[in-house]
């Protein structure tokens, strides 16, 4: 079994993200030097990801076309000896095969998954939501889908997080058959806090085995008057088993400013040009 395509919802209105995703989408909003979605996308590529699919919304285009060419942008940028700026524009362009589907109406996002059935075909696939970032070289995606064609089962990538928020996640439970693995018994989307069966959080990185399709199909609303993916997956579960991964790495989560905030002074840090004079204005905002 081999997992080589990913599905991302990038649908969503953005709210959590207004003012500035107002004509902007979310996901384009820059992360340091580069859009949020293209963090994703590279998660996705150190798994082994060579083909995604985007499931958009009206005004959503120019995701696609930021993975695209842009022969206005490369011909200045060529004209003016600008060498090493055309190799990042060009580059970005030929990071993976791009494909798309609309989303027409925001059913939440197990809908979303579900429209991207044409694509996925009859295969085990890759879901990617678009502004949970997963930070590490083999952290988030490239643990799942190791696993998965080990073990030739779902994969979801889980996270553990304060008992006060387990209501913000879906959530699951089961017996940890060897560290930071786990045959999931129980799956729940945003319990109340002093319902919930562990502080195991998931946290939008899914390989899911293309049976997932027909129990979206018979899925009916659930938490939110949504189709809910952790409703679908569960019964799934419950016929093929599902294993659970504890992630490794720093997640970000982009909807939220705080996380957003932090995320671009990570990147920020990790750049050797900009860490000194970055410290030094931290510094100096947290005297003042």
């Amino acid at each position: 079994m081999k997992i080589r395509k990913a599905v991302i919802p990038v649908a969503g209105l953005g709210t959590r993200s207004l003012p500035a995703s107002k004509n902007t989408p979310k996901e384009m909003l820059p992360l340091y030097n580069k859009p949020v979605i293209q963090h994703v996308v590279e998660e996705a590529m150190r798994g082994g990801i060579r083909d995604v699919v985007f499931v958009t919304s009206r005004g959503k285009s120019v995701i696609e076309d930021h993975f695209d060419y842009h022969p206005h942008l490369e011909s200045v940028l060529e004209r003016g000896g600008k060498t090493n700026l055309l190799h990042l524009a060009r580059g970005v362009a030929e990071m993976i095969n791009v494909m798309s589907v609309r989303q027409k109406v925001q059913l939440g996002l197990g809908h979303a998954v579900l429209c991207a059935r044409p694509f996925a075909g009859a295969e085990p696939f890759a879901a990617l939501v678009g502004d949970d970032l997963i930070i590490g070289e083999d952290a988030g995606l490239p643990q799942l889908i190791k696993i998965a064609e080990q073990e030739k089962k779902s994969v979801i990538g889980v996270m553990e997080v304060p008992a006060d928020k387990v209501n913000r996640y879906g959530i699951v439970a089961g017996r940890e058959i060897r560290p930071g693995l786990y045959d999931i018994a129980e799956m729940v989307e945003k319990p109340d806090i002093d319902k919930a069966p562990s502080r195991l959080a998931i946290v939008g990185r899914y390989v899911l085995m293309p049976e997932i399709f027909e129990y979206l199909e018979k899925a009916t609303p659930g938490h939110g008057g949504e189709i809910q993916l952790t409703d679908a997956m569960f019964a799934l579960c419950k016929d093929q088993g599902m294993l659970a991964v504890k992630m490794n790495g720093i997640r970000f989560d982009a909807g939220d400013w705080a996380d957003y905030l932090a995320a671009n002074v990570y990147f920020g840090l990790k750049d050797d040009a900009l860490r000194a004079d970055l410290t030094a204005k931290l510094r100096a905002m947290l005297d003042m």
